[in-house]
């Protein structure tokens, strides 16, 4: 695991936007696709500023949802929506190279169909993704895998629905834990003080919240963070 501290959220966004560059040219160099997983909450401001830095083939890119509501694209909680909004025209990507959640159905039926769609990209027993992106909420949450939800548990299903968020919206879809720790690169972008205590919790004390099972069994962890989320990890 490495830990770096930027002296804030620009610095923050180019030191991720260097990262993914690395990760991408590996990846269409091996296998000439860029699979990468993306997250919404705090991750998409970072996100935004950091892809426009970035020289790499994007017509090779597929790009995924770590997670992601189960609500109309038009929603303000949609985070394809926001990426659509934020990104799609910014940088070369097109709105197809996103794989989306199916519109109009249950939480139960949309990660049943985001599964299917997934299997058109990867084979074996688990996807393998080149990249994960992360943020961290206040609580320890990363995806839509909650302190204490069962879902933690879950140890084969690729996509899960949730329906019981603590977090506004309810109903969500999410990533599980088998297909987050079988990526090759999982990385947390995480800035502001309001982040401090609980990073301190998570990478000084090494509590168990859902974002300290983020273990890949053949890849690395990077943690890209602004100084004031860092500040108590010296203390």
């Amino acid at each position: 695991m490495s830990i770096s501290v930027a002296e804030n959220e620009a610095e923050l966004a180019l030191a991720l936007a260097k990262l993914i560059e690395k990760a991408s040219a590996e990846a269409i160099k091996q296998h000439n696709q860029f699979l990468l997983g993306v997250s919404g909450g705090s991750l998409v401001n970072i996100l935004c500023a950091s892809l426009p830095q970035i020289e790499a083939d994007f017509g090779k890119w597929r790009i995924f949802f770590n997670d992601e509501r189960v609500v109309p694209v038009n929603d303000p909680n949609s985070t394809f929506g926001t990426y659509k909004r934020d990104l799609v025209g910014k940088v070369p990507l097109k709105e197809e190279q996103f794989v989306q959640i199916k519109q109009g159905v249950s939480a139960d039926e949309a990660a049943k169909d985001y599964i299917k769609q997934m299997s058109q990209y990867f084979t074996g027993s688990l996807p393998r993704f080149d990249m994960l992106l992360f943020g961290m909420g206040p609580d320890g949450h990363t995806c839509s895998l909650f302190p204490g939800h069962k879902l933690l548990e879950e140890t084969s299903v690729w996509v899960a629905p949730i329906t019981d968020s603590p977090k506004p919206p309810p109903a969500r879809v999410t990533i599980t834990f088998p297909v987050i720790n079988n990526a090759n690169y999982c990385v947390f972008a995480v800035a502001g003080e309001g982040k401090a205590d609980m990073l301190k919790k998570v990478l000084v004390n090494k509590e168990d919240f859902p974002v300290n099972r983020v273990k890949p069994t053949n890849g690395t962890v990077h943690w890209l963070l602004d100084k004031a989320a860092a500040k108590h990890l010296n203390a």
